[in-house]
């Protein structure tokens, strides 16, 4: 038993297809399912059951699968931390981020990066939360940027920022008029909200169960983008995160956002997680420090931004046919 056939079950179970996974390991298939019956008579017990079209693994190849997982996982540690020992700021860092906070907060984040760590080389990884928790786990990723609360005792959350949410209604809807608004007052609402599988739908599920809002469940979006044209439509209302609408966004047509104020203010608190274990600890708590010095404009509907979307509000909205 060797590392290499460990990496090569490691491709199998994450593949399904031996062709699939020996082109990731950029072997030849025969080569990979050689190895792999090798192994199977090492231990001693199958650890795949080979159909004519597919592959699944057994229970103890499944056992066995995730074990090398760990396995790899802690040889390529190894390798970072050697390496890192040498130029701690040099080097890949693999960091995941989900949809609705990548593209708005990465243009502001970016080029303190490459200022700070020239040398770096930051490969971004955007998926919803819940894949970016099971990358990370896996190794897969050294870092991920998530919505807190984060539960698990082998991941270290390190809190950044919390960023508020805007209200935003289309500038036919009732309270356009608004500059403020109590949380309290969306006890009358129903807003629109992303489809299962986004952190920003639990959140603003959150929100709803706290102060008696409902979804509007006619119509679910795919992604934040489509939720602000639905508001411009005049289809309903929705909470975006204050990132989300600070320059270089654009500013969008007939939408009128409004803060809220009181107690119970609508917000997400955002972390950099990563392993409890990683060789890279220290030089991770130094990234997310880039993070955590973000300016505190970024997090405030300030008065430009107001007037922008009252001027923009007093615009007709586009006209949805069908």
């Amino acid at each position: 038993m060797n590392l290499r056939d460990l990496k090569y079950l490691v491709a199998l179970a994450e593949h399904k297809h031996f062709g699939r996974a020996a082109a990731s390991c950029f072997v030849s298939q025969p080569t990979l399912s050689t190895q792999i019956r090798k192994l199977e008579e090492e231990l001693g017990v199958p650890l795949v059951e080979r159909a004519p079209r597919k592959v699944m693994l057994t229970p103890a190849g499944q056992d066995a699968a995730a074990r090398a997982r760990v396995i790899v996982a802690e040889v390529e540690q190894m390798k970072e931390a050697a390496r890192r020992s040498r130029d701690p700021e040099a080097g890949t860092v693999r960091l995941g981020i989900f949809p609705t906070l990548g593209p708005y907060l990465l243009p502001h984040v970016i080029p303190r990066i490459r200022d700070r760590f020239p040398e770096l080389e930051l490969l971004l990884v955007e998926e919803k939360s819940d894949v970016l928790l099971d990358r990370l786990r896996e190794g897969k990723l050294d870092a991920a940027l998530l919505a807190l609360p984060v539960v698990d005792d082998q991941l270290h959350a390190e809190f950044l920022f919390e960023e508020p949410f805007l209200l935003a209604v289309s500038g036919q809807h009732p309270l356009a008029t608004r500059e403020h608004l109590d949380v309290q007052e969306l006890a009358t609402q129903k807003l629109l909200l992303l489809e299962d599988g986004h952190c920003l739908r639990d959140q603003a599920l959150e929100v709803c169960r706290l102060f008696g809002a409902n979804e509007k469940s006619e119509f679910r979006a795919t992604s934040l983008e489509t939720l602000r044209q639905m508001v411009a439509a005049d289809v309903g209302i929705t909470l975006l995160p204050s990132l989300s609408v600070q320059p270089p966004v654009p500013r969008s047509t007939n939408i009128r956002l409004i803060d809220f104020v009181g107690e119970g203010r609508p917000s997400r608190r955002i972390a950099m997680i990563w392993r409890r274990s990683s060789a890279m600890h220290g030089f991770l708590a130094e990234l997310a420090e880039q993070f955590k010095r973000l300016p505190q404009k970024l997090f405030t509907l300030d008065e430009q931004a107001r007037l922008a979307s009252l001027t923009s509000a007093a615009t007709p909205g586009p006209v949805l046919n069908g």
